[in-house]
C-alpha cells in the first residue's frame, strides 16, 4: 500500500487514520509523532457506517484515507496529546481516550527497560493499530527508532519464520498465542507480549517449552497499554486494591483525559489522583498484582464467588468446544447461576452439558462449573478478542 499525501494537521488539530494495517502505518505514524500531530487510529474492520460515528464523536480536522485528505471543521485538541485511541467498548460504547506526548514516551520507554530490548531486534506489527497494544509496536518505530515488520494479517508460520531468523518482539492476545503454539515450531529468540486476559496457564508454558518467552501484561487503554508485567509494575507505575477489591493505577503512563467527556473523565480518578481501572484483583504476599476480571463480569451464585475467564479457560480446552463465552444468569434460588454459551467444534457433535460440568469439575471448584448450556453459531469478540458484553 501506497503511503498516500498527509499534511495537514499541526499543533492542536487531530488527524483520524482511515487505512488498512499495513507498511505504510510505520511512516505515517513517525511523520505525525514528529510534527507534533495527535493522530486517531480507526479501526477499518468496522463498517463504514461505525467508523463515521467514531469521526463525528472524536470531531478530527481531517480524515486520512488511501485517497489522500478530506478536511473536517473540527475541534480544538490540546497540543501535548499524541494520540487519540478508542477502548475496546467490552460493556458498551469505546470511549476515547486521549493519550499526552509524555505518556506514550514513558510507556514504549518502560517496556523497553522491563524487557531489556537490544535496539537491533525487530518488533512485529500484527495487532489492529486501531488497538493500544498494536498502536504502541509502532510508536516504538517513531520514539525509540526500533524496526518494525507489519503483518497486514496475523500469520503464526510468519512468526515462527522471524523468531528463526534471528529472533523478535511481538505483541499479542491469548487466542494468537494459542495459534502459534499449534504451529509446533520452534519459538526460540521470540519474545512474546500476551495482554487482553484470558491466557491459559497451559498454552503460555506450551510456548515457553517451544522456546519463546512469555510476558503477561496487564494495562488499559487509559493507562497506555500495558504497566504491570507478569505481575510486577513497570516504569514508575503503582498500584494498590481498595476495600472492596477494584485495581486502581497512578503513574507516568496515565491517560489526560477521555475526550469530549468530562463528566467520565471525573469518574475515572479518585479524589487523589488513581485511576480506577474497573477491575476486581489482590496483592499477593510476594507483591504481585492478580487480577481477577471485570468487577461488572463476576458471578454470585449461592454465596460463591465465579469468574468468567478461569471457566474459560477450563472450557476452551474441551475437544468438542470451538469457542466460549460465560456469563451469569438470574437464579431464583442462588441469586444468579453459571451459564456456558459455546460454539461447538463441530456442529454434527456438540457438547453436552454434563460432559462440560465433569470436565470443569476435575480442573477447578464444581461450583464454578455451568449449569446451563447455550450452543451459538459465533461469539461476539472485539478486535482483540474480548467478549462483548453482555453476551447475547
Amino acid at each position: 500500500m501506497r503511503v498516500p499525501e498527509h499534511r495537514s494537521g499541526g499543533r492542536g488539530e487531530l488527524v483520524a487514520i482511515d487505512l488498512p494495517p499495513g507498511e505504510a502505518w510505520v511512516e505515517i505514524v513517525a511523520d505525525l509523532w514528529w510534527r507534533g500531530v495527535p493522530f486517531l487510529p480507526l479501526d477499518t474492520r468496522t463498517t463504514a457506517a461505525e467508523r463515521r460515528v467514531a469521526i463525528d464523536r472524536a470531531q478530527p480536522t481531517c480524515v486520512l484515507d488511501a485517497l489522500g485528505e478530506t478536511a473536517y471543521a473540527g475541534a480544538r485538541i490540546d497540543p501535548s496529546i499524541a494520540v487519540v485511541a478508542a477502548t475496546s467498548g467490552t460493556g458498551g460504547a469505546p470511549r476515547l481516550v486521549e493519550l499526552g506526548r509524555r505518556a506514550v514516551e514513558a510507556a514504549v520507554g518502560a517496556s523497553a527497560a522491563a524487557l531489556d530490548a537490544e535496539p537491533g531486534v525487530p518488533w512485529i506489527a500484527c495487532l489492529t493499530p486501531a488497538h493500544v497494544g498494536g498502536l504502541l509496536v509502532l510508536l516504538r518505530a517513531a520514539v525509540l527508532g526500533a524496526p518494525v515488520v507489519v503483518h497486514e494479517r496475523f500469520d503464526p508460520g510468519a512468526i515462527v519464520d522471524a523468531a528463526r531468523d534471528g529472533g523478535a518482539f511481538v505483541s499479542l492476545v491469548p487466542a494468537m498465542l494459542r495459534r502459534l503454539v499449534a504451529t509446533g515450531g520452534s519459538l526460540e529468540g521470540l519474545v512474546a507480549l500476551v495482554g487482553g486476559g484470558g491466557l491459559d496457564a497451559r498454552v503460555a508454558a506450551e510456548a515457553r517449552d517451544l522456546g519463546a518467552r512469555v510476558v503477561t501484561t496487564y494495562g488499559l487503554t487509559e493507562t497506555c497499554g500495558g504497566v504491570v508485567y507478569d505481575g510486577w509494575p513497570i516504569g514508575g507505575t503503582d498500584v494498590r486494591v481498595d476495600e472492596g477489591g477494584g485495581v486502581e493505577l497512578r503513574g507516568p503512563t496515565l491517560m489526560e483525559r477521555y475526550r469530549a467527556d468530562p463528566a467520565a473523565t471525573g469518574a475515572a480518578f479518585t479524589p487523589d489522583g488513581w485511576l480506577r481501572t474497573g477491575d476486581l484483583g489482590s496483592i499477593e504476599d510476594d507483591g504481585r498484582l492478580e487480577v481477577h476480571g471485570r468487577a461488572d463480569d463476576l458471578i454470585r451464585t449461592g454465596g460463591e464467588k465465579v469468574w468468567p475467564h478461569e471457566v474459560e479457560r477450563v472450557l476452551a480446552v474441551h475437544p468438542k468446544v470451538g469457542d466460549v463465552a460465560v456469563a451469569g444468569a438470574p437464579h431464583e434460588d442462588w441469586g444468579q447461576q453459571v451459564v456456558a454459551y459455546v460454539v461447538p467444534a463441530t456442529i454434527d457433535d456438540p457438547p453436552e452439558l454434563e460432559e462440560l460440568r465433569d470436565w470443569v469439575g476435575d480442573r477447578i471448584a464444581r461450583f464454578k462449573a455451568p449449569r446451563e448450556l447455550v450452543l451459538v453459531p459465533r461469539i461476539d469478540r472485539t478486535a482483540i478478542g474480548k467478549v462483548r458484553r453482555p453476551i447475547r
